[in-house]
């Protein structure tokens, strides 16, 4: 019942929508969700995790589950890992197993290892968001951050930012790119990402 999202399917009427700015901490409420329209809240791990679980017991149309954090991985064909087309935006880079990627891709498995358990009452598409290069000295915000992921999603036209489908990730044609969850079990594919703020195609395939 998880599973990746596509491209094709980052549409406001495609069912309904959670996003979802993941945080881990001890007490302060890292995280942010938006469910569809309504306003977003800044909720602590452990509140999110129960909130997104209730979603997952309920019936109805699919969940599209966006979370702002990596949930595929690249490797090279040494077999290191590399980064994915998106996470180099001119000569900045947000690779997903370097810093805070590695820290929010933990508390991600943590989230989707409590809502897979639950065994889900209705289909739950996996999206990942990038709400990553902002400009030098702009404020930080769990809050702004998913409702400018849903600017996307609910206008991919208007400039707000992008969707990339899964077979653009690779920087290579020999890179692996696979679920950043496999190695715990948990294969749900490999999502599209939303990436707000960015108006420019993804960089090219090489090699």
């Amino acid at each position: 019942m998880m599973r990746a999202g596509r491209a094709v399917e980052v549409s406001r009427h495609s069912g309904e929508w959670l996003f979802v700015d993941v945080g881990f901490a001890k007490r302060a409420r890292s995280c942010g969700l938006l469910r569809g329209d309504g306003q977003p809240e800044a909720l602590s791990f452990a509140d999110l995790r129960d909130r997104l679980c209730s979603n997952a017991r309920s019936k109805g149309s699919p969940l599209n589950l966006l979370l702002e954090a990596p949930l595929s991985v690249a490797f090279s064909s040494a077999g290191n890992p590399t980064g994915r087309s998106f996470e180099r935006r001119e000569k900045q880079t947000r690779y997903w197993y370097v810093g805070l990627g590695s820290s929010v891709m933990v508390a991600a498995l943590y989230l989707l290892r409590a809502v897979h358990d639950l065994r889900p009452r209705r289909e739950i598409r996996l999206f990942e968001g990038m709400v990553s290069f902002k400009e030098k000295g702009a404020r930080s915000s769990h809050l702004d951050d998913v409702r400018l992921l849903r600017e996307v999603v609910w206008d991919p036209k208007s400039g707000a930012g992008m969707v990339i489908s899964a077979e653009k990730f690779g920087t290579r044609s020999d890179d692996r790119v696979e679920s950043a969850f496999r190695v715990s079990g948990m294969d749900f594919g490999v999502p599209a990402v939303v990436v707000a703020g960015v108006q420019q195609a993804a960089p090219a395939r090489v090699g």
